[in-house]
């Protein structure tokens, strides 16, 4: 890793407005937990639901997408990587930068929301809110480094990231049983059953399929972002 590239990355990320569109999701989370408290939904179904649906299903896939492509697109976009690029700095090492802030972001605005949301509403019964935090967080670095390398790989990330986030994992994945082995939500989801003993959480994948896969995803997503980083041209073209 390369401080002075996370320091450049992280003011880039949380000075711009992507910092608001990190805070409005895990916000909506928490205030959804709030109402549910509130209008009597404090229960481990409406919990494990909630979780399951907004938490790791919707809010985590978009936070990864924002933090992830965050981190590199714009730079590439307009030009500015250029001149991180021609300082003596391994590209690898630019990425696997760029890839722990994202990480970092995840954790912060994801992986803690969730813990907070679940706990407002059954506290730390069956460690559902531990679960789904720890669930979240694995998730959640495969998303950084996949959303990293569309980053680095193409011009039209956002758009991808959309279409793989919401078309393949939330509405393919939904209908499709197939679908859901290859789904990252659902290896974070295997990680959050293998954490919880809630009666009303069972995971689709096996945690011995999840882990693999989120380990083979993240690795080679990252090593294939530096890779595509190193045959970047000085002039700006792919």
């Amino acid at each position: 890793m390369n401080t002075v590239v996370a320091g450049i990355t992280y003011r880039a990320l949380l000075g711009r407005r992507r910092i608001i569109l990190l805070l409005l999701l895990p916000l909506g989370l928490i205030a959804l937990a709030v109402l549910l408290r509130f209008f009597g939904g404090n229960d481990q179904p409406t919990a494990v639901g909630l979780m399951q649906s907004f938490a790791i299903g919707t809010m985590l896939p978009l936070l990864g997408l924002i933090a992830g492509t965050g981190v590199i697109a714009p730079e590439i976009d307009d030009g500015t990587i250029i001149h991180l690029m021609s300082k003596p700095i391994s590209r690898p090492v630019i990425a696997l930068t760029k890839f722990a802030v994202a990480v970092t972001m995840l954790a912060v605005f994801a992986a803690l929301p969730t813990y907070v949301a679940a706990w407002l509403l059954v506290g730390n019964e069956d460690r559902i809110a531990a679960g789904f935090a720890a669930g979240s967080l694995a998730a959640g670095i495969a998303y950084a480094a996949v959303f990293l390398l569309l980053g680095v790989v193409t011009r039209h990330a956002v758009t991808i990231g959309i279409i793989y986030a919401l078309v393949w994992e939330s509405l393919v994945g939904n209908l499709l049983a197939g679908a859901r082995t290859y789904s990252i939500q659902r290896w974070g989801q295997s990680i959050a059953d293998q954490i919880s003993t809630s009666a009303f959480f069972e995971a689709d994948v096996s945690l011995s399929f999840a882990v693999p896969a989120l380990l083979i995803v993240t690795v080679a997503a990252v090593l294939w972002a530096g890779h595509r980083l190193r045959a970047f041209s000085l002039t700006g073209d792919e």
